[in-house]
């Protein structure tokens, strides 16, 4: 993926907060994005070489994405292959985009397309794309079983880095046929080159709007984008910035008039288009906590089932009416519950899950010791537990 040198990026990490509301269902899910599943997925992608489209080496990659969809339980029916050709100059090459499908529940012909290319160039790309192929391996897995209302696509595209061949063959062969629109789009989220580098100080990442393809989707991608931000920000410890979209597989259907969003890494790495794009070089925390962020962001997108899976909807509606103040707060939190509940603790952790405060039946917490931030107020009885985001202000 090429980027742009020069980019007017501003900070949204407090930007429309308003609008949008923490949930627990999907910090719990954003949550079960793991680590060593990141770590191995990133190995494992750099051990296939280097898989440029056409190749050997981008078949073997087709084939174990195929394979993981397969091994999360997917169906066939819910695999498509869309194979296509393009001229690279002294010869035809051919290769496929894997789609996997989820259908929604309320909007089953309406989709929400989250993306990432899974060809490299020159090296191995584990940053460029491994990362963003293993999000949506993780994201594909923990909400296999979730409903959404909106239906949902993970893409892979391949043929990226020669020219965007793959999600232009898509965008105008599947999402229109003989330049007639056959599928609803909501929005495009692409995925690309968020690996890090290691060494780098890697606590933000970018934001990609619409800001200079056709003019009349570009106040809706702008739009969606500070939705990715908020979300970022509720559901992972990245810090945001805001970006223009550039050079990759969200521009075909950009083209077309959908709605685009998408990730790219704060500190460009460099290693891109390069044999030192390798594991040794990337940041697995950074794709990680990248993950986090996709996953929170994929379910908002999607209009996700609200319920903890794990608890009944009456347990988990008896801790709704919990209050949790002043917030913001300076020295001391009030807790406020329903009268039947008797025992419950009390455990305040950073956006990082680290645990800084603990306590047992105390309706008055001191947070004297907390330095100005925002942090996560978790309340929980016998049978639920409910998490609120409270900032300390000095």
């Amino acid at each position: 993926m090429r980027k742009l040198t020069t980019l007017l990026l501003f900070s949204l990490i407090n930007y429309g907060l308003e609008a949008q509301s923490f949930i627990q269902a999907y910090q719990t899910r954003a949550s079960q994005v793991s680590q060593a599943n990141i770590t191995n997925l990133l190995q494992t992608f750099g051990s296939f070489g280097v898989k440029a489209t056409g190749s050997p080496a981008n078949t073997t990659a087709f084939n174990w994405l195929k394979s993981q969809y397969t091994a999360m339980g997917y169906t066939t029916s819910q695999m498509q292959e869309d194979p296509f050709s393009f001229n690279n100059g002294s010869q035809i090459l051919n290769s496929k985009n894997l789609i996997i499908t989820k259908t929604g529940t309320v909007y089953p012909d309406t989709y929400v397309i989250i993306c990432a290319h899974y060809d490299t160039i020159v090296g191995p790309g584990v940053s460029d794309n491994g990362s963003g192929t293993s999000i949506l391996l993780e994201a594909a897995r923990i909400l296999k079983d979730i409903p959404t209302e909106y239906s949902v696509k993970f893409i892979h595209f391949s043929g990226e880095e020669q020219g965007l061949y793959g999600s232009d063959h898509y965008a105008n062969n599947v999402v229109f046929q003989n330049g007639n629109r056959v599928m609803n789009i909501r929005l495009v989220f692409n995925i690309d080159q968020v690996g890090g580098k290691i060494g780098n100080t890697n606590d933000k990442i970018k934001c990609e709007s619409d800001q200079s393809g056709q003019s009349a989707n570009n106040a809706a991608s702008l739009s969606f984008t500070q939705q990715l931000a908020t979300c970022t920000f509720l559901y992972s410890p990245l810090q945001t910035v805001m970006s223009n979209a550039f050079s990759s597989d969200y521009m075909p259907f950009e083209e077309n008039g959908d709605i685009i969003t998408g990730f790219y890494e704060n500190i460009q790495s460099h290693n891109e288009h390069t044999v030192n794009d390798t594991f040794a070089n990337v940041d697995p925390t950074y794709v990680f906590n990248v993950g986090k962020a996709a996953v929170g962001a994929l379910q908002h997108f999607a209009v996700a089932s609200t319920s903890n899976l794990a608890v009944s909807e009456t347990a988990s509606q008896s801790l709704e009416s919990v209050k949790i103040y002043p917030n913001p707060a300076k020295d001391i939190l009030n807790i406020d519950l329903p009268t039947h509940v008797k025992s419950f603790s009390f455990e305040l952790t950073d956006l990082s899950g680290r645990s800084l405060l603990h306590s047992e039946n105390e309706t008055k917490v001191n947070v004297s010791g907390l330095s100005t931030g925002t942090y996560l107020a978790t309340i929980k009885t016998q049978d639920v537990s409910i998490t609120k985001k409270i900032i300390i202000e000095k």
